[in-house]
């Protein structure tokens, strides 16, 4: 009979069933749930369709710069070179023009810049240069390295220049009132006339 009471023992010692509870507790497999981290993709899917956005807005700012208008307006102030007149006699033109040329000269202008135009007697210069044949004389004025002197009816062959300087020391009418407007077109920046008032003004109001 000592077998009954250890049958009861053997239930009281049921601690195996508390071990099992404790299995089950470390079973709180369930807290890997933190699974909703897989949903963290989708957040960064969310700010991708906000990036297009400012991506249209810099497409807008180009559109509004519109820099082609600024450049239609760049284009008559190109196409009206500036005018200055020198008052001076036939007499005197000439050394007006060269005042007016070592100006230009010490302003920063490049000597190639500038083209001096004679309608009277040729610029000491020119006779000097022409003596060795219009093909060398011609020659350095296509070279463009220096202050290029021609005669007023020698202005159709010159190419244009930023500045274009006249000098009306003398000459007949004719070369005067044909050789200014002539000078007004090859002048890409400023025209610059030594002479009587008077008869530039008659001449370019005509002409223009």
């Amino acid at each position: 009979m000592p077998l009954i009471p250890e049958e009861p023992q053997i239930h009281e010692s049921a601690q195996g069933p508390r071990v099992t509870p404790a299995s089950s507790r470390t079973a709180p497999t369930p807290r890997p749930v933190p699974g909703p981290r897989p949903v963290a993709p989708p957040r960064p899917g969310r700010p991708g369709p906000v990036r297009p956005m400012p991506a249209q807005r810099t497409a807008r700012e180009p559109v509004v710069a519109a820099p082609g208008p600024s450049v239609k307006a760049a284009a008559p102030a190109a196409a009206a070179p500036q005018l200055q007149l020198i008052p001076a006699s036939a007499e005197g033109a000439l050394d007006a023009a060269e005042e007016a040329v070592d100006l230009l000269l010490d302003s920063g202008r490049v000597p190639g810049e500038v083209l001096v135009i004679t309608t009277g007697d040729l610029h000491p210069w020119a006779a000097h240069e022409l003596s060795f044949g219009e093909a060398a004389y011609w020659a350095q004025h296509e070279a463009g390295d220096d202050v290029f002197y021609a005669d007023a009816s020698a202005v159709g062959r010159a190419a244009s220049r930023p500045v274009v300087v006249v000098a009306v020391n003398g000459g007949s009418t004719e070369a005067v009132a044909s050789g200014l407007p002539l000078a007004l077109g090859r002048a890409g920046a400023l025209l610059i006339v030594c002479g009587d008032p008077q008869q530039i003004n008659s001449v370019l109001g005509a002409g223009v």
